[in-house]
Parts: structure tokens; C-alpha cells; sequence
């Protein structure tokens, strides 16, 4: 097969991991920054050059499109889809992995455990929004924050008066959430491939961080999940129509509550804690699926 990874560099370890696993496949494999593409619309016939020239056929793409360039890197999917190549990740499963409140919309339609969110329109009263999700201590998050970026652990009612008022003051967009203190600084990942989960880990902030973000600092473990976590994180895949999906989740006295559910998940994390090779699982993926 004829695979093109849509990422912005070939040093990356996850789109690394992904060359190989091809590789080692037989397919061919090339990498294609996805914002040197140029979209090509003409009646029935949507073209894609890259670089100034026009791609040979395509059976395949893997779409590893960072945050920031969502708008184009989107765009240049959905091009790829209108020319009937199979996707990992499709267009508009991108776009509803990037907004926080339209994935917890949709999260929450489908029946899966959420942390208690508020989400209001600067919201003059802060103490009523702080009521909704039971009163602190309580998780302030932008809702265009990555990596643990943009979210804040309020301890006390006074403290999550002046974020609020602050966070409204500069027009950013926040959510509410109740903090799940039987978490303890501790989240899973979940790697789910075409409805299966292929890897997990736990992952636990650093001392006095309650961020779990590997990229902040926080350590990795292997967990076995329970059968409700890893049904818990299948559904949530299938609920936003992801291919391969990064499930975050915590544990809670209620059940798995679904934090995240990313779209262009890491591969680096959990392929050395697992041990597992998570990338020619995707490659699998795409064979099954042609």
C-alpha cells in the first residue's frame, strides 16, 4: 500500500514509530507535512499538490495533526476523503476531538461518566457556576489548553472567584469541573484502535502537581483495566467516530469518568511502559480496513 503520515516532522517519535512499522510491512511510506499542501478543488476532481507536485494515487493516510494547526491540517483530510482515501482519523472526528465542549457534549449524549462541567457565557456570578459542580476545590480548564497547559486546581471558593474573573476579564473561554479528589493526581490512558483497547497506562502527576501529563513531569505505569474502563473508553472512541483514539480517564467512586478523548495520541508513553508496538497495531488497522 501507498501510506502518507500527515505530520510536521519525521523526528517525532510517534511518526517515527509509524514509518518503521509500515515499513516492515512492505507498504511505502512517506511523510507529508500536511500545511505544504496545496488543496486542489474542481468539479469531481479533487487533487492535492504537495510541494508543487501533484500526489500519485494514495490508499492510506495517518493524520498527526498538532493542535495549532487544526483549521488546515483538517482541510487537507478532508480532501484526502473526498478523494476516497481510507483515513485513520477522519475530518470531523478531528474537528470535535479539538473542541472540549462539543467532545463532552457528545461524551455525555452517549451515556458515559464525565466529571459534573459547567460551561457559561462569562458568567458575572462565579459563585453560582462554583455551586454547579459542587464548590471547591474545583478544575478551571481553557478550553484551547494541550498538555496539561491552561488548567488550573482552584483549592478554595475565593481562589476560584479570582481565576474565573480573571480568565473572563481576558475573554478565554473556560469549562468548570469538579475535582475528583479519590483520583489523587493519577489519570489512564487508553489506546483504542479500530474499537479495540490496544495499551494502557497510569499515569501520576508529579509530588504537588495534580496535572498527570507526562509532559509536565508526571511518571507512567502499566494498569490492567477494569471491564468497565476499557468499555468505558471503546464507547468513548466510537461516540466521537475515532479510528485510533487516546482515552483519558480517572478514577472514582462513581465509576471511569472521561476527561479527554485525543485524536492524535503519543505513541512514545505508552509503547515503553506497555512494551507493546502500538504503531503496527495502526498499521494492521489499515490493512484490515482496505
Amino acid at each position: 500500500m501507498n501510506i502518507k503520515i500527515l505530520s510536521r516532522s519525521t523526528n517525532l517519535y510517534s511518526t517515527n514509530a509509524l514509518i518503521q512499522a509500515a515499513v516492515k510491512r512492505k507498504h511505502n511510506v512517506q511523510v507529508i507535512d500536511p500545511l505544504s499542501c496545496d488543496i486542489i478543488i474542481e468539479k469531481q476532481k479533487p487533487e492535492i499538490y504537495y510541494r508543487g507536485k501533484k500526489l500519485d494515487p494514495v490508499d492510506a493516510v495517518i493524520p498527526r495533526i498538532g493542535s495549532s494547526n487544526t483549521f488546515y491540517g483538517t482541510a487537507v483530510v478532508r480532501q484526502f476523503e473526498l478523494m476516497n482515501v481510507f483515513t485513520t482519523l477522519k475530518s470531523q472526528a478531528l474537528l470535535q476531538s479539538r473542541d472540549k465542549l462539543r467532545s463532552l457534549q457528545i461524551l455525555s449524549k452517549a451515556g458515559l461518566g464525565l466529571p459534573k462541567t459547567v460551561f457559561t457565557n462569562y458568567s458575572k456570578d462565579a459563585s453560582e457556576v462554583i455551586s454547579h459542580v459542587g464548590g471547591a476545590p474545583l478544575i478551571i480548564k481553557l478550553l484551547e489548553g494541550t498538555q496539561g497547559l491552561g488548567v488550573v486546581l482552584a483549592e478554595t471558593k475565593t481562589a476560584a472567584e479570582s481565576v474565573l474573573d480573571a480568565f473572563n476579564g481576558l475573554q478565554a473561554r473556560v469549562i468548570v469541573q469538579e475535582y475528583i479528589k479519590e483520583a489523587k493526581g493519577a489519570d489512564i490512558r487508553v489506546l483504542v484502535v479500530d474499537d479495540r483497547v490496544v495499551g494502557a497506562m497510569k499515569r501520576q502527576g508529579k509530588e504537588g502537581d495534580f496535572r498527570s501529563n507526562l509532559h509536565r513531569g508526571g511518571t507512567a505505569s502499566t494498569i490492567t483495566l477494569s471491564k468497565e474502563e476499557e468499555t468505558a473508553a471503546i464507547e468513548a472512541a466510537k461516540a466521537l467516530k475515532m479510528g485510533v483514539a487516546g482515552v483519558d480517564l480517572l478514577q472514582s467512586k462513581r465509576g471511569p469518568l472521561i476527561l479527554e478523548v485525543n485524536s492524535s495520541p503519543g505513541l512514545e508513553g505508552i509503547e515503553n511502559v506497555t512494551q507493546k508496538d502500538i504503531a503496527k497495531t495502526i498499521i494492521r488497522y489499515i490493512e484490515r480496513s482496505l
